[in-house]
């Protein structure tokens, strides 16, 4: 089939490929999976689409499933995250790509659509907009789908109203959920990441600053521990009281968000919901207060509402929109309230994004290796990631650091399992 697609400047694929080249070398599991995919071709003659941050480490995902056999149709997940080198590279090599950076809500809309008119077989989504698309404007389409895998938590509770409501119509691999997933992805991919697009973005010190972080799941303590280990004071914010009882054991003060606005320089959102900051926040904060989101969605922060509070705003640094509000206060927004981490950065490092990615790899290879005998019953189709492939992903890992465990012997078997 003809290569199809729509990308920015296609004259930009060698500075992409310097990128994906740079990735390669720091994600050992992916070349290993790309090897022996290489060979047995468990993706062949199925269609691939995915909807995940277009940027070099996700362009080696696609790589991967490509030599795997897959014919490959991608576009990113959010509209500021996709990297037009990136695109022009995976083009280059003869994938299909519908993606731009600073995608409109049409150009964004525009590229999901584009990938699931190719009719795919296999999903990899991150966030739930292919598979919202797909059963809302094309279920005709569905008939085709083996499954899909979903990389994030907003992406999950999507489809778990979906299924609540048997809307979802084939099964899903809930990729964040696994172990090799969630516990670093979320932790240390989040923390990190989140601060790299802050630092980059704002140039600012982050030692001695009263930082705000919004919700404490797993994201949300990768952000708090890393801005602890530069120095800041953290507060966290939540709603569940076991986690904010854990943020405490933790060493973090904890407060309502109300209490919290007056006394922050920077605040990030972590919650997967909406209206976290808003208004009244807003009118409490200080003179120079910094807002940035690390959730899925640009509803957190409610930039929208700060637009209308404001008697002007304007550029204060690239990425960084300062809303003057009519006291004379100002506050700063980063990437308009999107993905920090992507959108004002280069997202998770290689080797977190590896693991992460080979989850993915190895739970698109399960769908299809079990086409035809996964549950495909109305309000039953999540599927946990199998323990086989957590650890089989740990194990690879450990094995990439030079590391070696103790084993069991049959008679410690015995001991715990009888």
């Amino acid at each position: 089939m003809a290569v199809r697609s729509e990308i920015r400047n296609p004259g930009l694929w060698e500075s992409g490929e310097l990128k994906i080249s740079w990735v390669r070398h720091h994600m050992p599991l992916l070349e290993g999976l790309e090897k022996e995919f290489k060979e047995t071709k468990p993706f062949k003659g199925l269609k691939i689409a995915l909807s995940v941050h277009l940027e070099a480490k996700t362009a080696h995902l696609c790589e991967v499933l490509s030599e795997g056999g897959a014919e490959m149709f991608i576009t990113g997940s959010n509209p500021l995250s996709t990297q037009d080198d990136v695109a022009a590279a995976l083009v280059h090599e003869g994938l299909n790509v519908f993606a731009v950076h600073d995608a409109s809500p049409e150009e964004y809309e525009k590229g999901i659509r584009r990938v699931i008119e190719a009719g795919p077989n296999i999903i990899i989504d991150d966030g739930g907009d292919l598979v919202s698309m797909i059963h809302e404007n094309y279920p005709e389409l569905i008939p085709g789908v083996i499954g899909g895998c979903e990389e994030t938590t907003t992406g999950i509770l999507r489809l778990e109203t979906m299924n609540r409501e048997k809307k979802l119509l084939f099964p899903m691999m809930l990729v964040n959920d696994a172990d090799c997933k969630h516990l670093f992805d979320n932790r240390y991919g989040t923390g990190q990441s989140v601060w790299d697009g802050i630092n980059r973005t704002t140039n600012l010190i982050v030692a001695g600053k009263d930082v705000v972080v919004a919700g404490y799941g797993w994201c949300g303590k990768g952000v708090a521990m890393r801005a602890k280990g530069m120095g800041a004071r953290v507060i966290v914010t939540e709603v569940d009281p076991i986690k904010a009882m854990e943020a405490v054991m933790d060493g973090f003060r904890v407060m309502s968000m109300d209490d919290a606005s007056g006394i922050g320089d920077i605040f990030v959102t972590v919650t997967g919901c909406e209206d976290v900051i808003t208004e009244r926040h807003f009118l409490k904060m200080k003179d120079g207060a910094i807002c940035c989101n690390a959730g899925h969605f640009d509803c957190e922060v409610a930039v929208a509402r700060l637009k209308e509070m404001a008697v002007s705003q304007k550029p204060a640094r690239g990425n960084i929109m300062q809303y003057e509000l009519p006291e004379g206060k100002r506050i700063y927004i980063l990437a308009e309230g999107r993905l920090v981490n992507l959108a004002a950065g280069d997202g998770h490092p290689a080797e977190i994004m590896d693991m992460s990615f080979a989850i993915q790899s190895l739970s698109a290879k399960y769908l299809a290796d079990n086409r035809g005998t996964l549950q495909r019953s109305a309000g039953n189709m999540l599927n946990n990631v199998p323990a086989s492939i957590d650890r089989e992903v740990a194990r690879r890992k450990l094995e990439s650091w030079g590391i070696t465990i103790d084993t069991l012997t049959e008679k410690q078997r015995t001991y715990l399992f009888g």
